[in-house]
């Protein structure tokens, strides 16, 4: 055992990313990272979108080539999770009974499903979404159409699988708790604009509604229960409620939480030479001065590259505006920004009703988040939505909302 030692507990993307980006980075020393799931490191927005469709095959989903991580001496260890972590020593057990020394350790475990404790959950045909098994069997269950498909959850991930679902060819409800499908990340002007999308391909809504148990026979599942007594007819359930930061093994050691792993800028916990990225990390954001944690693909990505060199000693911050997007049906959206910080109502620039706009929410008159729904991806509109919010100038809602005005118009003099 050499002096230096990295250990990367997580095989998501936040892991195998900053894997690449110590050995970018001139990191020669041992390095072992540690998967859960037997899959190498893969990438999960596919699995609810293109995967799911059948549109891209597994070939599609690793972060790196299988041969990658021999290639640059990087021992991967697949189903082997970390059982338990000691700061002090700076030593991390592991399920099949060994132990590995560490100089620096990243937690980049993830998250997992938010559980509810639904009588009849454990029925045939009831599952959660979160790994590609479970989008395989997701799929297998979904191709043949012709199925009552039940979701419980009106987030993204639930609005992304009705999309796959009715595109299939099945009958599908959606439950939620919300008055509009995803009000609480984009308000329910916009959430309406997604429930009508939806409407429109079949899909029927029972808001707000929750799930109050699964009805089955001879251990297979027949509909869903709600709180207002009805049975839905169900051939298929998924439970879509959102996740929670896998947080056990930090939590056992004694490290700082607060909606995960509370990290500073670079990504540093409360533990010496212990890091954290990911859907984990709640992180201390420059642009803010306060924590966020983000459970979408480019937190992930950029986490890991900032963790990789902060393990290193290099002077590296989270600092990347937080992004994501959703397609379902003919529909495409990116959204960039903070939605913690939005006020008020967005302003639009577009037409909902063709399909095709431009949203922004404001906090003191200064962009704080901003979305694009089918804008022509040649006019780069969340580039130049990202450099508003990164100006933190304020900007007049009018000019916002004016299709004559260029959003680089709306950016203040270099």
């Amino acid at each position: 055992m050499t002096e230096d030692n990295i250990v990367i507990v997580g095989g998501g993307l936040a892991g195998a990313t900053a894997a690449k980006t110590l050995r970018a980075e001139g990191y020669k020393g041992p390095l072992t990272l540690l998967a859960e799931e037997p899959q190498a490191p893969y990438l999960r927005p596919p699995l609810s979108k293109e995967y799911l469709l059948g549109k891209e095959g597994e070939d599609a989903l690793p972060v790196v080539p299988a041969g990658w991580y021999t290639e640059n001496d990087v021992e991967l260890r697949l189903g082997v999770p970390a059982a338990a972590l000691d700061p002090g020593a700076r030593m991390v057990d592991l399920a099949d009974g060994t132990r590995l020394r560490y100089s620096a350790l990243l937690l980049a475990t993830g998250a997992r499903p938010r559980p509810i404790p639904l009588p009849g959950s454990d029925l045939d045909g009831v599952m959660t979404f979160r790994t590609v098994e479970d989008s395989r069997r997701l799929r297998d269950a979904l191709a043949g159409g012709g199925r009552n498909v039940v979701l419980v959850g009106s987030g993204w991930i639930g609005m992304e699988l009705a999309a796959a679902a009715t595109s299939y060819g099945n009958t599908v409800t959606l439950l939620g708790l919300e008055q509009v499908p995803l009000a609480a990340a984009i308000g329910p002007e916009l959430g309406s604009f997604f429930r009508s999308l939806h409407e429109s391909r079949g899909v029927r809504f029972r808001l707000p509604s929750s799930a109050a148990g699964i009805a089955g026979d001879a251990g297979r599942v027949t509909g869903v229960r709600t709180d207002d007594g009805d049975v839905l007819a169900a051939d298929l359930v998924v439970v879509a409620v959102g996740v929670v930061p896998e947080t056990s093994l930090a939590a056992a050691a004694g490290i700082e939480l607060d909606n995960g792993i509370l990290t500073d800028a670079s990504l540093r916990t409360s533990a010496p030479g212990v890091f954290a990225a990911g859907d984990v990390a709640n992180a201390l954001h420059p642009f803010t001065g306060r924590h966020h944690r983000s459970e979408h693909w480019s937190n992930a990505l950029n986490g890991g590259k900032v963790a990789g060199r902060a393990m290193l000693g290099r002077d590296a911050v989270l600092d990347t505006i937080p992004y994501f997007y959703t397609d379902q049906y003919d529909v495409s959206m990116e959204y960039s920004g903070f939605p913690t910080l939005i006020e008020g109502p967005p302003v639009i620039r577009g037409s909902l009703e063709a399909g095709e706009f431009l949203a922004f929410w404001q906090r003191g008159g200064r962009v704080v988040a901003g979305m694009n729904v089918n804008w022509p991806r040649s006019a780069k509109p969340q580039k130049a939505i990202k450099a508003l919010i990164a100006a933190q100038s304020p900007v007049n809602p009018a000019a916002l909302a004016d299709p004559d005005v260029t959003l680089e118009q709306l950016l203040p003099e270099p």
